[in-house]
């Protein structure tokens, strides 16, 4: 297994996704383990690595991504009156695998189960 979760598990149906929106190239899904309320990530289906790593032949596929970036989060700030969108690159990407997250929401604080019993009474920022 490489670290690409997106290629190895999510494109492959070994860990099964609840589908947003999907492309012949693109697709958006609920986040398997979420870091907010409402979070989706949009991912393209040919492999990339990141940002970085794109190619001029990738314009294409940049831009449909970006359009269902934009659809999605069209829909979440209709829903929910706000989101962010964002992306990882260098040792903030776990996933080596371009993509984007479409969230909203104040973080759900996954650190509580390593933070000191006092941390419990502070928000998770």
């Amino acid at each position: 297994m490489t670290n690409d979760f997106y290629c190895d598990e999510a494109l492959s149906g070994h860990t099964p996704v609840v589908k947003v929106m999907e492309t012949d190239n693109v697709l958006a899904f609920h986040h398997t383990r979420p870091f907010y309320p409402v979070h989706i990530v949009v991912i393209p289906k040919r492999h990339i690595a990141s940002l970085l790593t794109l190619e001029k032949e990738d314009n294409d596929l940049l831009l449909e991504m970006i359009e269902i970036v934009r659809q999605v989060a069209a829909q979440v700030v209709k829903e929910h009156g706000a989101c962010r969108v964002l992306t990882n690159l260098g040792d903030y990407q776990d996933s080596k695998h371009l993509h984007w997250h479409v969230a909203a929401g104040d973080p759900l604080c996954r650190m509580m189960l390593v933070r000191p019993l006092w941390y419990r009474w502070f928000p998770c920022y």
